[in-house]
């Protein structure tokens, strides 16, 4: 993983908040692993929110609404699906220690998701973490062809509604990148974040 890594012995979530708000978030090695260490990449995962690509396969399946988009309604679930082994995700870096500390973020209206249910049945979720203008995005799971995707486009329309001028998504990956994301050197990571830092916390 390049970046570097600093063992955290403790942490509150004012702590969290506060490494947030200056470039560090917090991983685990694994489920199992009670240890966290905080993690400030050399290129950070940005989706620029002007530049935010929707394939027209993807935009003709949200028009459908296959789903229902809910925010906020079960944060628990959504954090435990994301925490899930599966086939392609064999292993979580989500422990018992984050879940709780995001569980209490949440709580402080820090802390959010976005759901896709079918029914009585949640489908697809992502959830992050929002200070000042910024949106930190954690992670996301999917149970239906394009759930998270979905979720996602959401995101994106509820940030730039409510003002949001910056959503992280620590790393890029292929999937990512088909939606505009890109890699951003670390001091210049750090103007985009010191500029959203300056604004008052913004509604969710």
């Amino acid at each position: 993983m390049a970046g570097s890594r600093r063992k955290s012995p403790g942490i509150t979530p004012d702590i969290l908040l506060r490494a947030y708000s200056i470039g560090l978030f917090p991983m685990a090695e694994s489920a199992d692993d009670p240890e966290i260490f905080w993690v400030e990449p050399e290129l950070r995962g940005v989706l620029p929110l002007d530049h935010f690509h929707v394939s027209k396969s993807l935009a003709k399946t949200v028009r459908r609404r296959p789903f229902e988009i809910r925010f906020d309604h079960a944060f628990d679930q959504v954090i435990a699906a994301c925490a899930e082994e599966t086939a392609g995700r064999p292993s979580t870096w989500i422990n018992r220690t984050i879940r709780s500390l995001y569980a209490t973020l949440f709580d402080m209206g820090h802390a959010h998701t976005v759901e896709a249910w079918d029914g009585d049945e949640l489908v697809g979720g992502l959830y992050g973490v929002s200070l000042a203008s910024a949106f930190f995005g954690e992670s996301m799971f999917s149970r239906r062809t394009d759930a998270s995707k979905i979720c996602l486009v959401h995101l994106v329309e509820r940030l730039r509604e409510k003002g949001f001028t910056l959503l992280d998504t620590q790393f890029t990956t292929e999937h990512l990148k088909t939606f505009g994301a890109i890699d951003v050197p670390k001091a210049d990571y750090a103007l985009l974040l010191a500029a959203a830092m300056e604004s008052p916390h913004l509604k969710f």
